[in-house]
């Protein structure tokens, strides 16, 4: 599911694990904070367009730093009239990372989630073995897994968590590794979606030809 919010007078497009730079917003580094602002939301055809925004709807991230963009230089300059001004700025941003889009439908089902989890719990444990991945040594230099397309320094982080990094430890990733994966850190799909795999055999090749 995606979601198109508004915040700091400015649209944004986002879904699940994205990575975004935003107008400045108050809030501690670590704080969850909702924006409510959602213009609409689309999961395959899908689609629901406020008007201008859905009620009940918004997009939860969390906070990961306060900072600000690189300086810029504002000139102003008038010709044969001796007037020349300069100045400098940097705009202040907020990086969140989106945790969830909730929908007035999605908050209904979560009431109803807790009793069902709290049972299959010990169900899940024992039918899912951990990844081979997870005892896996670090084989010289990591690679920067930050070249796949969609994988930021926060995801990288997660990855290199699991044991993941190298380029072809992605490489050779198998469908119940992508689904355990999927399901360890909330991927929902974005391993095939951005065709990772495709992604790591050509970086793993480039690596090797150096």
């Amino acid at each position: 599911m995606y979601a198109v919010f508004k915040t700091g007078g400015k649209q944004y497009r986002a879904t699940t694990g994205d990575i975004l730079k935003i107008e400045k917003i108050e809030a501690e580094t670590g704080a969850l904070i909702d924006l409510d602002e959602v213009l609409m939301v689309g999961e395959g055809d899908d689609i629901q367009v406020g008007a201008p925004f859905l009620e009940g709807t918004k997009v939860t991230a969390k906070v990961l730093e306060q900072g600000r963009r690189d300086k810029i230089t504002i000139i102003k300059f008038k010709r044969r009239k001796h007037h020349r001004k300069q100045a400098g700025h940097r705009q202040y941003f907020t990086c969140i990372q989106i945790e969830d889009v909730v929908t007035a439908g999605k908050k209904a089902a979560k009431k109803a989630a807790p009793k069902k989890a709290k049972a299959e719990k010990p169900a899940k444990t024992e039918a899912v073995s951990a990844p081979r991945f997870l005892d896996a040594a670090i084989d010289g230099k990591p690679d920067d897994l930050k070249k796949i397309s969609g994988v930021g320094p926060v995801l990288e982080g997660k990855l290199n968590n699991l044991g993941i990094y190298h380029f072809s430890q992605v490489a050779a990733f198998t469908v119940e590794e992508i689904e355990q994966i999927d399901a360890e850190l909330n991927f929902k799909g974005r391993i095939d979606r951005d065709d990772w795999l495709g992604q790591a055999k050509a970086l793993a090749a480039g690596s090797d030809a150096e």
